[in-house]
């Protein structure tokens, strides 16, 4: 049975301004926090529940948690705090969706942080695991009986000020042809490629600069705290199983070798040609040729990936860490029409109808931009590659998503400035969120030796440190922690899907096993995976349990392929444990999703060609154009319809380059005229009118540009003619096939032959062709009470 209460204390030091923060997960969102601090009243500390649907700003829990105090005590250099907390461990504050975490697994990760001064957790954080053996005690019902203090402290209950940041106002009479969102894996390489046309670009990034070349502070191996900097050439099974026409492996081949020509990356990153601190590699390699494994090299063949292994690619050259900010970025930042702004948060996009005029930023940190950036009139684009999350949060803010989550913005801090609900896009943006199901196993071996990678942050081993610094060799060329082998495997279920797994291995313990001779093997489930999450503006991340016997298989079938190896101990899961038993114990829940994850995440505006405007699925067409828009696109992990076979970073580069010949390739957009079509869920063509014209809806499939409608009709046949409405409104329908012809453009000028009496009635409709004529555009013949058409 799962326990909901605990008592605690909590002894800290004391500055001015202290403050605690205890989180009831290793992850922030959708869990319970408790904060406490003195209130310079004697010995008296305050509590208060804070809860964050996302990693954002705290607000006031309103769950059915409760705090009692049992013991309190303040001196000139810390505070004490013993407490009874009831119910800690639901988490069901009224805005999200109920869960708990578990404590008859038999251990929890809870997380903690402390600030000397507000909003920062600059004297420390980190996480730790409650083993609930060793938690519990036989003398717990007396000390809980203690807990009777409730303190009245002031505690507040509106939203602080935001902190401010020097900024710097946007500039007036500017406008970019294109701007792009986010300076990521997408972002980067599209603003490059688009900078190319001689067309004006704008990169808007809400970071900082990570590096000294980009005016931030030189980071010795920063990067591989987010991001081992891992380099895989896809699988040409990833594009051709998850993508639709347009994006299958054929198609993608040219972008991927301009991708690969720029940035080839390398399994040997050290100058010298060595790999070092290779016991973890050298170890499992054993157990793997025993049982007939394949070793490769993983870019030379990237569609290998059923029983092979192999030595990691990186992002590397010169013998340290490059990728798109060592190349795309530089090309971008050479040409006069590429500008780059830092610092700078991305609001929300505006948009009239279905085209975006214009951006509102403000200052994510100091330098940043405030106010309002134009595109440019008519022809102007804007490309959102903030991310998974960050794209979906700026649409949602746009008016483009599912009702449920605009009405949310609609009556937030946002509500002044939403759009109106009728220009609101209804698209099923953040469904389909997908990420590598992982699954950490842990083994040991005496021959396994650990390098200790934090530690050589401030005290590296001197002779690594100089070989490095001087020569660009030794085992600081790699990411730590000695990745390695990377390993593949394809599992057909039952269902006939086959399902692709990789393991990642590298030379650290985890889930409470100690560095040392200790290695971790990470299992993901990649393409194939089937279970699709959702991502809301609200209840940040809610994760839909995934149906897990493909993963057992793949654990019991490595366990196998390890078995001949001498000396190797299974930790988790155990010798005699089998794969379905060890899922067992860290079974996929709210509570311990953070384990599970990969952050590789994926697919919240989704490419494919079922509009989600007309009940489809998708976010944007095969041009990563939004649907119901002419100038709004997405190009970074988000439009991912699946998962790939490895890490997804070289993949979501080649996509930025397939994504930027696509849009290079459309048309400029022209302004629609009075008459013309500007809108509707199936339209896909220009929706910006010239002035002083606005586009009216007249259904939910019809946008159009004003004017009145008057039809005459024979026995036969009837014809509509727009009055004022040169464009697309010229319909001929005949009768009992009204709604077969319906809607069908009869373009500039119309031609009615025929009348009642007549054995042939025709309707031809005609377009202008742009040099002072008319060509044939339609024609709709009726003869004999049967019909033909023709465009």
């Amino acid at each position: 049975m799962n326990q909901m209460e605990w008592t605690r204390q909590v002894s800290l030091k004391l500055p001015s301004e202290a403050i605690h923060s205890g989180d009831m997960s290793a992850s922030m969102p959708n869990h319970l926090m408790i904060l406490a601090w003195p209130t310079g009243n004697g010995d008296e500390v305050v509590t208060s529940f804070r809860y964050s649907p996302s990693y954002q700003l705290p607000i006031a829990y309103k769950g059915t948690a409760k705090l009692t105090q049992i013991f309190s005590k303040v001196n000139a250099t810390h505070f004490t705090l013993v407490y009874k907390c009831e119910r800690c461990l639901i988490f069901d504050d009224p805005t999200q969706s109920e869960f708990n975490t578990s404590t008859s697994a038999g251990e929890f990760i809870q997380g903690w942080g402390q600030a000397l001064e507000s909003a920062a957790h600059d004297n420390g954080q980190g996480v730790f695991k409650v083993v609930v053996s060793s938690a519990t005690h036989t003398d717990y019902s007396k000390w809980a009986a203690l807990a009777t203090s409730v303190p009245t402290g002031t505690v507040p209950t509106t939203t602080p000020t935001a902190v401010p940041y020097s900024s710097v106002p946007v500039p007036t009479a500017t406008s970019y042809d294109y701007i792009v969102i986010g300076g990521g894996a997408a972002g980067i390489p599209i603003a490059d490629k688009l900078s190319e046309t001689g067309k004006s670009v704008l990169l808007i990034e809400k970071g900082i600069a990570s590096s000294a070349r980009w005016g931030g502070r030189c980071v010795l191996g920063g990067g591989a705290a987010v991001n081992a900097g891992l380099w895989w050439k896809a699988n040409p099974s990833d594009w051709d199983y998850n993508f639709p026409a347009g994006w299958k492996a054929k198609d993608m081949l040219p972008a991927t070798n301009r991708v690969f020509s720029r940035i080839p990356g390398t399994d040997h990153p050290s100058l010298d040609g060595k790999l070092y601190v290779q016991s973890g590699f050298d170890t499992i390699r054993q157990g793997l040729d025993n049982a007939k494994w394949t070793s490769v090299t993983a870019n030379n063949v990237p569609e290998k990936k059923n029983r092979t292994y192999a030595h990691t690619p990186y992002m590397s050259s010169h013998g340290e860490r490059g990728g798109p900010m060592a190349t795309y970025l530089v090309t971008a930042a050479g040409r006069k029409n590429f500008q780059m702004w830092l610092n700078t948060s991305v609001e929300r996009i505006t948009r009239i109808g279905g085209h975006a005029v214009s951006l509102d930023v403000s200052p994510a940190n100091n330098g940043g931009r405030y106010g309002t950036v134009q595109l440019t009139p008519v022809t102007g684009r804007v490309i959102l590659a903030a991310g998974t999350f960050g794209t979906t949060k700026i649409l949602f803010r746009s008016g483009i998503g599912p009702k449920d989550q605009l009405d949310i913005v609609a009556t937030s801090a946002d509500a002044k400035v939403m759009s109106n609900s009728a220009n609101w896009l209804n698209l099923p943006v953040g469904k389909s969120l997908n990420d590598h199901l992982n699954t950490d196993t842990v083994i040991s071996h005496p021959n396994v030796s650990y390098y200790d990678w934090p530690a050589a942050w401030n005290t590296p081993i001197e002779k690594d440190k100089v070989d490095y610094l001087t020569k660009r060799i030794g085992p600081l060329t790699q990411a730590a922690p000695n990745i390695g082998p990377m390993m593949w495997e394809e599992i057909k279920g039952p269902d006939g899907i086959v399902r692709q797994f990789q393991w990642t291995s590298r030379v650290e313990g985890s889930g409470g096993f100690d560095n040392g001779n200790t290695m971790t093997l990470s299992l993901y489930l990649g393409r194939g995976s089937v279970s699709r999450g959702q991502t809301t503006i609200n209840k940040g991340l809610n994760m839909v349990v995934s149906t897990l016997p493909y993963v057992a298989m793949a654990l019991d079938s490595m366990k196998s392929a390890l078995k001949t190896i001498p000396g190797l101990t299974w930790l988790a899961p155990t010798l005699n444990q089998t794969g379905a038993d060890y899922l067992k114990t860290i079974p996929l829940t709210y509570s311990n999703v953070g384990a599970r994850r990969s952050n590789h995440w994926m697919g919240t505006a989704k490419l494919g060609t079922d509009s989600g405007l007309t009940g489809g699925t998708s976010v944007v067409d095969t041009n990563t154009k939004i649907y119901g828009t002419d100038n709004m696109f997405v190009v970074d992990a988000s439009i991912f319809p699946g998962m790939p076979s490895t890490n997804p970073s070289g993949l979501i580069v080649v996509a930025a380059e397939r994504a930027a010949e696509l849009i290079k390739a459309l048309p400029a957009l022209r302004a629609v005229n009075k008459g013309g079509q500007c809108g509707g869920a199936k339209y896909t063509g220009a929706m910006v009118c010239a002035k002083p014209f606005t586009c009216k809806v007249i259904n939910k499939d019809l946008s159009k540009m004003g004017g009145k409608l008057s039809c005459r009709s024979s026995s036969y046949a009837t014809l509509c003619e727009g009055r004022g409405i040169p464009y697309w409104v010229y319909i001929c329908g005949v009768w009992g096939l009204d709604k077969a012809l319906d809607g069908i453009p009869m373009g500039d000028k119309i031609i009615f032959e025929g009348g009642a009496s007549s054995e042939i009635q025709v309707c031809r409709g005609y377009r202008n062709d742009g040099f002072g004529g008319l060509y044939l555009w339609v024609e709709v013949v009726w003869r004999g009470g049967r019909y033909a058409f023709r465009a």
